[in-house]
């Protein structure tokens, strides 16, 4: 039996960007729903079930960012890929704390586009052999629930924490380095200024060390990061 085509969300007020998207992505194979303004997204994302959201930053009546945090608030877990002509770091960071998944700075790549989707797609469908509980000390990663727990006490992670989070405990010991990781987390390599592993990283320990598991994550200057007992 063919595998079912995933269900894309497309929402952005361009018609130009919104028609070549939509023609691109369904040669691909992927079904697409288009819309043109953020509160089509939101009542589209609440009435039916998506596999990816590429949401515009710049949107009429609620922006991309404004969906993205609606949509987290409400516990919807579906991978976001941010279109956007911003390109400043505080506006990339502030994507992130939106909520979502990854970001694409206006004018792009289609193949570069495509990559990115293939690679938050593969992160939402792990393998069978990947699905076993993983432990650090008193730690607990579950990757087919997607839960952590410290001590018995559930954390509460964003798609992309838990995934640098299973990444790192599954190299326990091991420094994992920035190249290495920005390919297995975002599927390729941000550029040396990029502050994205930066900020997930300190997402991390800031959740993990509410939950009392503090000194599991450590950077070793210059090369990347690695956890180990604390």
């Amino acid at each position: 039996m063919a595998a079912m085509p995933h269900r894309v969300l497309l929402a952005d007020d361009d018609r130009a960007i919104r028609e070549s998207l939509v023609r691109a992505l369904d040669l691909e194979g992927y079904h697409v729903t288009e819309v043109t303004d953020g509160v089509s997204a939101l009542a589209t994302a609440r009435r039916d079930e998506f596999d990816v959201l590429i949401l515009d930053v710049m949107m009429p009546g609620v922006d991309g960012l404004g969906v993205c945090r609606v949509l987290r608030a409400e516990g919807d877990p579906t991978p976001i890929l941010m279109l956007t002509a911003r390109v400043e770091t505080p506006d990339r960071v502030a994507g992130l704390d939106a909520g979502a998944d990854d970001y694409l700075p206006k004018p792009f790549e289609l193949d570069e586009l495509l990559a990115r989707l293939r690679a938050l797609l593969r992160r939402t469908s792990p393998e069978p052999d990947a699905r076993r509980t993983l432990r650090l000390d008193e730690l607990a990663v579950d990757p087919a629930a997607r839960r952590v727990w410290w001590r018995g006490t559930e954390i509460t992670l964003s798609k992309t924490e838990f995934d640098l989070l299973e990444l790192l405990v599954r190299n326990a010991g091991i420094v994992l380095d920035r190249t290495t990781i920005y390919q297995r987390i975002w599927g390729y390599e941000f550029g040396s200024e990029s502050k994205n592993l930066a900020v997930y990283i300190g997402y991390l320990r800031r959740k993990l060390e509410q939950a009392g598991a503090t000194d599991l994550i450590h950077t070793v200057r210059g090369v990347g990061y690695s956890v180990r007992p604390a």
